[in-house]
């Protein structure tokens, strides 16, 4: 009886991921990370089979023991970078900065995208509340961007009615520790508080990179997709293990 309901629990678990890896795949972030929920979607399958046809049966005691703890220790590490993640996505803001940092996303020709114009849309929200704020937009040009990603800020900014003289371009960066070295030598000003404007869930991460790099900086947080939660925290968990062990 518990066989065929973890089976079924399996062959949903397979189903969902598939689903939810095309629905990323429609969302055109400009990445290939809905490739992972194929791919768990085909180990759900796979495992599903196995248990289907009893293989667990015919592995030896010792590899099933190696098997479990090696689950063990994957789900603890998951879990526990999850919660480290979720800590920063609800942090109180720092009002009258000196300035913020509005981390580069894709851009396209006619748009940010959504991810991105979140975070507009927040430095917009904290420009207008904070009027001695200057912001500094921060991101190269990828090779399937039209222009830099600082550009690209700039004139969503500027067209939401923010003084451009309020607006400094970084356009060089490629990463987020990228985005904030070179955002922090254009400041140049140990003295001065700096925030950080990005997603909730890429926050820590965010806010980890300033740590290491002797930025003393605030976090200032955009909000996101409550539907593309899932792949965004998966996404993070996996760019923790490679920013720790990598």
């Amino acid at each position: 009886m518990f066989n065929k309901i973890l089976k079924i629990i399996v062959i949903i678990l397979s189903i969902i991921f598939f689903i939810y890896g095309l629905m990323i795949k429609g969302v055109g972030s400009g990445t290939i990370f809905y490739l992972v929920w194929i791919i768990l979607s085909i180990l759900s399958l796979l495992l599903f089979f196995m248990l289907h046809y009893k293989l667990f049966d015919k592995i030896p005691i010792i590899f099933k023991k190696i098997l479990f703890i090696v689950f063990v220790i994957i789900l603890i590490i998951f879990l526990v970078s999850e919660f480290l993640i979720i800590s920063k996505m609800y942090i109180k803001e720092r009002k009258n900065l000196d300035y913020i940092i509005v981390l580069g996303a894709q851009v396209y020709k006619d748009r940010p995208s959504s991810v991105l114009k979140y975070r507009l849309d927040k430095a917009i929200t904290y420009l207008n509340e904070n009027p001695n704020t200057l912001c500094i937009v921060s991101g190269g040009q990828g090779d399937n961007e039209p222009f830099s990603e600082g550009y690209g800020m700039k004139e969503y900014l500027v067209k939401n009615n923010i003084n451009e003289n309020r607006i400094i371009i970084e356009d060089k960066s490629k990463s987020t520790k990228e985005n904030l070295i070179n955002s922090n030598k254009i400041i140049n000003d140990k003295t001065k508080t700096i925030g950080i404007v990005t997603n909730n869930f890429h926050m820590y991460r965010a806010l980890l990179i300033a740590k290491k790099e002797n930025i003393n900086a605030y976090g200032v947080v955009a909000s996101s997709k409550v539907l593309y939660l899932p792949n965004n925290l998966l996404r993070e968990f996996l760019a923790l293990i490679k920013y720790y062990y990598f």
